[in-house]
């Protein structure tokens, strides 16, 4: 059995890469690292089964670890996002930031479309948070409509940098 050694990288299709490498580094400071690829290629087509492809991206490093690859595909031409979170194999991003009432109140005064106000997550009412109780949490939409998640652990969890079961 083949074994994964590590993670390379998050494809994220987006409608506009030029306006989406921006707002990835201006709204959330995730910075292109100069890898940029474009190609328009059949054999490319049947690995990722899309017809006659003809495709750009530039990947962006997330904090020290996580690289984004964002995707505009020329041709064929890309329907618009419209999942739901609740959708199967719609998945979201999240990144962990510091202060994320900062985070929020920045967000906001750029405009960005946040889905509601930060929630804590707390055993009761619902929820079972288990090792993640406290932990707070937000959602926003990017310029297509792509579902991120902001994500700020508590103070006990971060000396562990973990929200593993133990």
């Amino acid at each position: 059995m083949s074994k994964v050694t590590r993670m390379n990288h998050i494809g994220v299709p987006v409608s506009d890469l030029a306006r989406s490498v921006r707002w990835y580094e201006d709204v959330l400071g995730i910075a292109p690292n100069g890898v940029t690829i474009a190609a328009a290629n059949p054999a490319l087509g049947a690995v990722v089964e899309v017809e006659n492809p003809s495709m750009r991206a530039s990947f962006l490093l997330a904090g020290d670890n996580v690289l984004i690859e964002l995707i505009q595909y020329d041709s064929p031409r890309p329907m618009p996002f419209a999942g739901r979170n609740c959708d199967v194999g719609v998945m979201h991003l999240c990144f962990e930031v510091d202060d994320l009432d900062a985070a929020h109140r920045d967000l906001l005064e750029r405009g960005v479309h946040v889905n509601a106000d930060p929630v804590v997550l707390q055993d009761g009412e619902g929820v079972e948070a288990g090792v993640l109780a406290g932990t707070k949490i937000l959602y926003l939409r990017d310029p297509d409509g792509i579902q991120l998640e902001l994500f700020e652990l508590p103070d006990q969890a971060v000396q562990g940098r973990s929200v593993e079961q133990k």
